[in-house]
């Protein structure tokens, strides 16, 4: 197994211990965060219902109009603003944060303090 894909399944064991232990709920949901090289996409999920309840991400035609490129810290904070606004117009304030095996360092530190730095405590 090369380098590249021993870091993709170390990954996802973490991924799956912070899932086990985190559930979104309809008075709690989950606030889940995907990352990839060139963009970064995050969702509200309830999952004792199975519904995504709110979503966001550099792709969306909003967001691809306000940067130039999506796989920096710039853009992850436009995409926590607009994950936070959007949560707002759907009465969320309050959810649990699923980083997704990810350090919490860069552009998943900036998304998550941009969407609390527009009131969404988690």
């Amino acid at each position: 197994m090369n380098h590249i894909q021993e870091k993709k399944r170390k990954r996802e064991r973490r991924h799956l211990r912070i899932r086990r232990k985190v559930i979104g709920t309809s008075d709690r949901p989950r606030l889940s965060v995907c990352r990839t090289l060139k963009h970064i996409y995050c969702q509200i999920i309830n999952d004792i219902e199975g519904k995504t309840l709110a979503a966001a991400s550099t792709q969306s035609a909003d967001i691809r109009s306000q940067i130039k490129y999506g796989g920096n810290v710039k853009a992850a904070e436009i995409v926590g603003k607009k994950i936070a606004d959007e949560a707002k117009s759907k009465g969320i304030t309050k959810v649990v944060f699923d980083k997704g095996g990810y350090k919490y360092h860069g552009r998943i530190k900036a998304l998550a303090e941009s969407a609390r730095k527009n009131n969404l405590s988690f």
